[in-house]
C-alpha cells in the first residue's frame, strides 16, 4: 500500500468522525426537546430506560460494520455476510418483540428495575416506538462497512445527515403538535431517523454493491458461514457485554440514593462524554481499513491516534472543568438548575473517557485485523465485571448517588479493559514484525 501520513489518514477518518459526531449530537438534541416538554424528570428517565433496552437488543449487530469492512472483497463474501446480517436482524427484532409482551415487560420494568408506574408506562410505549431500531441499525451498518472498505466514507456521513434531518423534523413536528410525552417524541424521532438512514445507505452503496456482485475473485478465499460465525461471534458478544452496561447502570441507579435524579441526568452525562468519545470510536474502522495486509500503516496510525487522544481529551476537559459546563448542561441540554448541578460531578469524573476511547479503538482494530477477536470479548467481560463490582461497592456499601457511582464505575471498567488488551495487542504486532521489517522505512 502507499505510505500513509497524517494528512491521508485525516482525509479518510474525517467523514467517519463527522458521522459519529452527528449521531452524538442527536442525544443532546432529543434530551433538550424532552426537557422542554411536560414532566421532564419522568420523561427523561423513561427515555433513558427505553433507549437502554433498545441498545442492548441491537448489540449483537453493532459490529457488523467492522466485519463488512474487514471481510467483504467480492461477490461470495458479500452474499454470505449479507445473508448472515439479515438472519441476525431477524433474530434481534424477534427478541425486541418478546420484550413487548406485557408479563415480560412488567417483570423487567416493575419487578427487576422497580420503576414507578408513571415511568414504566412511558417506557412501554417508547420501547414500542423503537421496534424498527435494531433491524435498521444492522442493515445500514452492513452497507456502511462496504462503503468504508471502498473508500467512500463521505457517503457514510451523507447518510447520517439524512438520519439527523428526518429525526429533527419528526421531533419538531411532534413537539409542535403538543400533548405527546417527551419520551415518546424521542423514541419516534430516533426510529424514523435511523430507518431513513438505512434506506439512504443502501441507495448510496448501490453501485459498489453491483460491482462487487460481478467480481468472482474471492470465490476461493471468501470465508464460509462457519468461519464468518467464528470471526463475528466474539465481536457480537463484545457488543452484547458492552451494551449490557447500560441496563446494568439503569438497574443499579434505580436502587441508589437520588434514583430519579440519577436516571434523569445520566443520559445527558453519557451523551456529553459520547460527543468527544465519538472521534475515537470512528478511528476503529479507519485503522482496520488502513492498517494494510502487513500492518504497514501501524506507525502513522499510532501517531495520528496519539494526537487525537490529546485533542479530544483536552477539549472535553475544557468543557467540564470551566464555566462552559454550566452553559452546556443548563442552557444547551435544558436541565433545570438543580439537575445541572447534580450532573456536573459525574461529567467531570469521566474526564479520561475520550482519550481512552482512541486507544481502545486502535487496540481493537489491531486485533480485528489479526483475526484475534476473542481477546476483545474477554476484555469486555472483564470491564463489565469491574463495572458491576464498583457499582455495588459505591451504591450498596458507599452510599454514593447513582450517577456518581456510575461515572466512577465506567471509568474504572474502561481502564481495566485497555490494560487487559495490551498483551494480545503486543502478540498481534509480533505476528507482523517479520513482514514489517521488509517494508521501506518511514511507513
Amino acid at each position: 500500500m502507499a505510505a500513509l501520513n497524517i494528512r491521508k489518514i485525516t482525509g479518510f477518518w474525517a467523514p467517519l468522525a463527522a458521522t459519529w459526531l452527528m449521531m452524538a449530537l442527536e442525544g443532546p438534541f432529543l434530551a433538550a426537546v424532552i426537557a422542554r416538554l411536560a414532566d421532564p424528570k419522568y420523561n427523561l428517565a423513561a427515555y433513558g430506560v427505553a433507549f437502554s433496552f433498545a441498545l442492548i437488543i441491537e448489540a449483537p449487530i453493532i459490529m457488523i460494520m467492522s466485519a463488512a469492512t474487514a471481510l467483504v472483497t467480492g461477490r461470495t463474501s458479500l452474499v454470505r455476510l449479507r445473508t448472515y446480517t439479515y438472519a441476525m436482524n431477524g433474530c434481534i427484532t424477534a427478541v425486541m418483540l418478546v420484550g413487548l409482551i406485557p408479563p415480560v415487560f412488567d417483570l423487567i420494568a416493575r419487578q427487576l428495575l422497580e420503576l414507578p408506574d408513571e415511568v414504566a408506562r412511558l417506557v412501554y410505549v417508547a420501547y414500542l416506538l423503537l421496534l424498527p431500531w435494531p433491524g435498521a441499525i444492522g442493515y445500514r451498518r452492513f452497507y456502511q462497512g462496504i462503503m468504508i472498505r471502498n473508500n467512500l466514507t463521505r457517503r457514510v456521513a451523507y447518510g447520517t445527515v439524512v438520519r439527523l434531518s428526518t429525526m429533527a423534523v419528526t421531533a419538531v413536528v411532534l413537539y409542535a403538535v403538543g400533548g405527546v410525552p417527551g419520551a415518546w417524541v424521542g423514541a419516534a424521532a430516533l426510529s424514523v431517523g435511523v430507518t431513513m438512514e438505512a434506506v439512504a445507505s443502501r441507495l448510496m452503496s448501490r453501485r459498489i454493491v453491483s460491482q462487487l456482485l460481478q467480481d468472482d475473485g474471492d470465490s476461493q478465499s471468501a470465508p464460509g458461514y462457519r468461519e464468518i460465525h467464528r470471526f463475528y461471534m466474539p465481536l457480537a458478544m463484545t457488543s452484547i457485554l458492552a451494551m449490557g452496561v447500560h441496563p446494568l447502570l439503569t438497574f443499579f441507579m434505580g436502587r441508589s440514593r437520588m434514583a430519579i435524579e440519577s436516571l434523569a441526568v445520566w443520559p445527558v452525562v453519557h451523551v456529553t462524554s459520547f460527543i468527544f468519545r465519538c472521534f475515537g470510536i470512528s478511528f476503529q474502522e479507519t485503522a482496520i481499513a488502513l492498517l494494510g495486509e502487513r500492518q504497514e500503516g501501524y506507525r502513522a496510525l499510532r501517531d495520528f491516534g496519539n494526537r487525537l487522544a490529546v485533542a479530544t481529551g483536552g477539549a472535553y476537559a475544557l468543557l467540564v472543568l470551566t464555566p462552559l459546563s454550566h452553559l452546556w448542561l443548563g442552557k444547551v441540554s435544558g436541565l433545570s438548575a438543580d439537575l445541572a448541578a447534580f450532573a456536573l460531578l459525574p461529567a467531570q469524573i469521566v474526564l479520561l473517557m475520550p482519550s481512552m476511547e482512541v486507544l481502545l479503538s486502535f487496540q481493537r482494530a489491531l486485533l480485528v485485523h489479526a483475526r484475534m477477536t476473542r481477546a476483545i470479548t474477554w476484555a469486555t467481560a472483564v470491564e463489565v465485571v469491574g463495572i458491576i463490582v464498583v457499582l455495588f461497592a459505591g451504591i450498596r456499601l458507599g452510599g454514593a448517588t447513582g450517577a456518581v457511582a456510575a461515572a466512577i464505575a465506567v471509568t474504572a471498567g474502561r481502564l481495566t479493559h485497555i490494560l487487559f488488551l495490551m498483551p494480545p495487542c503486543l502478540r498481534a504486532r509480533r505476528l507482523a514484525e517479520p513482514l514489517i521489517k521488509t517494508q521501506p522505512a518511514g511507513i
